[in-house]
């Protein structure tokens, strides 16, 4: 926030704590209020329309008390208290958030990691909405699309063999691709730790029903990475029968 979003902030919270009122009433501590706060919050937005995210809610809702807290009845609003309010709010911005590929070079691998993690911190900070790639191939995302593809190949589809289906299918290709092939692996991040096949979850034990964590489809990506990598086992030679009898 900028020092003229903080002074307005301050000036809601004026109008729900005398405290904050008296504070404020002295010109060289109000003055020295506002520098505290804009150097605290410099990071946090004062509002996100697109994300339902205001910082005078926060303000208003540690007042209110809504989770039991009483530290209101003790001291006015601080820096702190703003800063707990945006903590999750972020956190649910960065895990709707899909890494876009960086228009860097790839053979520059630095300015390729500091424009990926340039991106990472501007959504975290609120600067520009979460890149939601993931919302495209969710179930609805999967449903449009095939929409749009029905009429698409009306000939007769080539012949693909039972098993090189399944094995397409477990790589997330083709009709019979399953919905979540990162299942295939289980979940590295410590707050889920979910088995092989098994469901991602919160850290409340919920089940993930529309997607996965981030770090388990990178695990995927990784898994899949190594398979290829692997070279194919050589195939077995037959005996090739002939009729007509022996050559001579």
């Amino acid at each position: 926030m900028t020092e003229d979003e903080l002074t307005a902030l301050l000036a809601f919270a004026r109008t729900r704590d005398s405290r904050v009122r008296r504070a404020l009433a002295d010109p060289q501590q109000s003055a020295r209020t506002i520098a505290e706060w804009t150097d605290a919050l410099a990071d946090v937005p004062a509002m996100l329309p697109a994300t339902g995210w205001d910082a005078s809610h926060a303000v208003r809702r540690y007042y209110e008390q809504r989770t039991g807290d009483r530290s209101s009845q003790f001291r006015p609003v601080e820096p702190h208290d703003v800063l707990a309010a945006w903590a999750p709010h972020r956190a649910e911005l960065m895990n709707r958030h899909t890494d876009p590929v960086p228009a860097a070079d790839p053979d520059n691998p630095q300015a390729w990691r500091e424009e990926l993690l340039g991106t990472r911190a501007a959504v975290a900070h609120g600067h520009v909405p979460p890149a939601q790639y993931r919302a495209a191939i969710d179930r609805p995302g999967q449903r449009r699309a095939l929409a749009l593809v029905e009429d698409v190949g009306t000939m007769p589809r080539p012949y693909v063999p039972p098993a090189v289906a399944d094995e397409l299918a477990a790589q997330g290709f083709g009709t019979r691709r399953k919905a979540f092939p990162e299942l295939e692996v289980g979940c590295p991040l410590h707050t889920c730790r979910a088995h092989p096949r098994r469901r991602c979850r919160r850290p409340s034990g919920t089940e993930l029903r529309e997607h996965t964590h981030d770090l388990r489809q990178r695990a995927y990506s990784e898994h899949l990475g190594h398979l290829m990598t692997q070279t194919p086992a050589a195939r077995p030679v037959r005996a090739r029968h002939t009729t007509g009898g022996q050559h001579r």
